[in-house]
């Protein structure tokens, strides 16, 4: 589609309804409903809320903003009561947030940007610094560095827009924690959570003075539990440390933080369900909303190798997290503004990957060219029924040892009503890669899996210790990248009501990293008829080198008009990009991709409604990625187009009652796209939804002595395919969460939650290791989590 036709589908959605509305109407409304004695509603997300996200660095009303952000407030998160980091970004219009993982391992999508999973265009920052550039690496994306918790003030989220030109130059999704900081007397809070399944959770922080001018605050949370997929060991266990010391100058302040993680669950993967069309039932012996196939005599294993694994360790992060702020006038016309932070540690994934559906284990022996000769439980020796359902499944792990600098230097001048901003980027960064995949083990197909031996009718034996293969893919490598970039931003407030701002930012982005080759198909003990070590990858002790150098401009430009206080829209074009990731540059594929967006938007907020409306255009090049489907390497490379619609915000039609929502409408398509060798051109974008909406009602009420509010939430995931192949449908489904909460003399506050009132079957993954479409019946998918409750307790002093 032409730049001018896209314009014109920007403005014929953005500006009809403004265009209808004299300027003050919405104003006259807001003061009808105030005589009429309607409360305001309340300021989460409201047009006075002050984002740093998206400027470079001072800040804005959110209502000023010539692009499209969210915020989410302490009190809007504890309401949400997210699962999981990722799973708070549901929220975000024109965001998938893939939270069925668990607390780690999430798939994020952004605003039609083709990705076949985790989270390559996302990018996540605290305090408004990057903690670790790479927004994603395989088995690694940003969420899975950072955990929610009662140590955090808000969240911002910026999609697009002037994201191309600050921290990374993310040209996705960037989203900001920031953290509470201490105020002039003591404050703190303590709270405990428990779940209907057995997990317990505990948080606290304190703040205050340490002096007139310096304040501090720490907290943080430690949880321990079997999770709501019970594996039958400890699978959730960890916490995370936060503290922040901020000092005030009379011409600026000083904020000097640091984060310990170290917190490890359960990496959730495909189950076995029933699939008819549209309709998604549970497999017999297996809940699709608790079940999961680990389990005691699967925790714990011993790679053919001699490598020894526990599911226990799960996937998660252990990782020290230091930075500073540094605001400061150097004149009444120049700003200094400084951000650097420093990560260090692991980030480590240990799962059981299932490879295909259950089948019979006489199928399976067929599969091996044989019939079986005997199949007995590898535990303890008895007799398994050859009839039994049997699945393969493999104990994978993968070991990250990882390391992050990052500062963020800018000058500011302001010259009368125009503002001029300069800065440079650095990050160097680093990542030891030690991976081992496949160690398939024949498993019962039934929760909590029990391991099988399989020894063939003709003598050849087909399992070690319910081992049935051994590693088909290894990695021992060691990566650096580093990132140097200037950009330079200019806003001018040309009217009281017109401003403009434009940018560019310039990047060079460098990787070497040492790769050690596999040799394939190696039998190990040189045996032909032990068939559970043939075929085995194994590194071979040669090693390849790996080097990029690459550099690109990007730039926005932009305009945001106020009709009044209350009501204005923007515009705004950019160009952003993504440099290759080290796993792309280990296999072959150094692309740039290439970012064009072009969007326009409504705000609206007064006392009485909050909307945000947003139109986009993207256009996204030089797409390379890979998948490994049964132990081969599958490369897609090409592009895509997204056309969409973004809507948030808030109705308050009478005193106490709130009714928030947020839609998407995304038309995202490949162009140009290939693989395999296929032309996969104008099918759907994968596992991004069409259409997806939420609705969120709250009702609060004063009774003197307590307050009382009861919430619900309403989301519809319109249907989605997981493959670029279109051949895996997820169908579309519906959840239902509700919670209620008192708070007593604003000191003690008791919140019980549930999600998935329903216990909906909603699917957000299919088999992302297999190509083409799983057919019907027996299918392996990744369900989101069933029915559950949680219930806290926190004394706020």
């Amino acid at each position: 589609m032409s730049r001018l036709r896209t314009l014109n589908f920007l403005a014929s959605v953005a500006l009809p309804a403004l265009m209808l509305l004299p300027s003050g109407a919405l104003a006259q409304t807001a003061q009808d409903a105030a005589d009429a004695g309607v409360e305001p509603i309340a300021e989460e997300g409201g047009g006075d809320v002050i984002v740093v996200i998206g400027t470079a660095g001072a800040g804005m009303r959110r209502q000023d903003a010539a692009f499209a952000v969210t915020t989410i407030s302490d009190d809007a998160i504890k309401q949400i009561a997210p699962s999981s980091t990722a799973d708070l970004f549901k929220i975000i219009p024109g965001v998938s947030a893939e939270s069925s993982g668990g607390q780690n391992g999430a798939n994020i999508f952004v605003r039609g940007f083709p990705s076949g999973g985790d989270a390559e265009f996302v990018t996540i920052q605290q305090q408004g610094v990057p903690f670790f550039p790479p927004s994603t690496l395989s088995f690694l994306e940003n969420s899975q560095l950072i955990r929610i918790d009662e140590t955090f003030d808000r969240v911002e989220a910026v999609r697009g827009g002037t994201g191309a030109l600050f921290g990374s130059g993310q040209p996705g999704l960037t989203v900001n924690f920031v953290q509470k900081t201490g105020g002039s007397e003591f404050e703190g809070l303590g709270k405990v959570e428990v779940t209907d399944f057995g997990d317990i959770r505990g948080d606290a922080y304190v703040s205050g003075p340490i002096g007139p001018d310096t304040s501090f605050m720490v907290g943080g949370f430690y949880r321990e539990g079997d999770g709501i997929r019970d594996a039958g060991f400890t699978a959730e266990r960890g916490g995370q440390i936060s503290a922040n010391i901020e000092h005030r100058f009379d011409r600026g302040k000083l904020l000097v933080f640091g984060r310990y993680l170290d917190d490890f669950g359960q990496w959730l993967l495909p189950i076995p369900v029933i699939q008819d069309g549209d309709d998604i039932s549970e497999f017999p012996g297996f809940d699709a909303g608790t079940g999961t196939l680990a389990g005691p005599e699967t925790r714990r294993g011993t790679l053919n190798d001699g490598t020894s694994i526990d599911l226990a360790d799960g996937r998660g992060a252990q990782v020290v997290n230091f930075g500073l702020n540094f605001d400061y006038e150097l004149t009444d016309n120049i700003q200094i503004r400084e951000r650097a932070s420093y990560l260090n540690g692991d980030a480590d994934t240990n799962g059981l990957v299932p490879a295909g559906p259950p089948q019979t284990a006489a199928s399976f022996a067929a599969g091996l060219g044989g019939t079986i000769g005997s199949l007995t439980f590898a535990s303890t020796g008895a007799a398994a029924d050859p009839n039994q359902q049997v699945i393969q499944s493999g104990l994978w792990r993968v070991q990250k040892d990882i390391d992050a600098f990052v500062n963020d230097l800018s000058l500011q001048f302001t010259f009368g009503t125009n503002t001029l901003t300069g800065g440079f980027y650095y990050s160097s960064y680093s990542s030891k890669d030690d991976w081992n995949l496949g160690n398939g083990l024949l498993l019962t197909a039934e929760e909590n899996a029990r391991r099988l031996d399989l020894v063939l009718a003709d003598g050849r034996t087909a399992t070690r210790d319910g081992f049935v293969q051994g590693s088909f893919f290894n990695v021992n490598a060691d990566y650096d990248g580093e990132d140097i970039a200037f950009y330079l931003v200019d806003e001018w407030q040309i009217t009281p009501d017109l401003r403009i701002d434009g940018g560019i930012r310039w990047q060079e982005t460098s990787v070497d990293g040492v790769l050690e080759n596999n040799t394939f198909g190696v039998d190990t003990d040189n045996n032909p008829n032990t068939l559970f070590n043939n075929g085995t990858a194994v590194l071979n002790g040669t090693f390849q080198t790996i080097e990029f150098e690459g550099d690109e401009v990007s730039f926005t430009v932009g305009a945001n008009y106020d009709f009044s206080d209350s009501v204005g829209v923007f515009a705004r074009y950019s160009q952003g990009h993504i440099f290759p990731f080290f796993d792309n540059l280990r296999e072959g594929l150094d692309q740039t991709r290439k970012v064009d967006s072009i969007e326009g938007g409504v705000k609206i907020s007064t006392d009485v409604v909050r909307l945000y409306g947003t139109v986009f255009y993207n256009e996204f090049e030089g797409l390379s990625t890979f998948r490994i489907v049964g132990g081969d390497r599958v490369e897609a490379i090409g592009g895509a187009e997204t056309f969409g619609v973004e809507l948030e915000g808030a109705v308050g039609p009478f005193e106490g009652f709130t009714i928030g929502f947020s839609g998407t409408y995304l038309d995202a398509t490949f162009q140009d796209f290939f693989a395999s060798g296929v032309d996969l051109t104008g099918n759907r974008v994968q596992r991004q939804p069409e259409w997806q909406a939420r609705i969120s009602p709250v009702y609060e009420h004063d009774f003197g002595d307590f307050d009382v509010a009861v919430f619900t939430s309403l989301e519809f995931i319109g249907d989605r395919f997981s493959d670029p192949e279109n051949q895996q449908l997820l169908p579309s489904y519906t959840e239902w969460d509700a919670g209620i909460s008192v708070e007593f003399n604003d000191r003690i506050r008791v919140q019980v939650t549930g999600d998935n009132l329903t216990n909906e079957i909603g699917l957000t993954e299919g088999n992302p290791r297999l190509i083409g479409s799983q057919g019907s019946g027996v299918i392996l998918a990744r369900p989101i989590l069933g029915r559950s409750f949680r219930a806290s307790t926190s004394i706020r002093f």
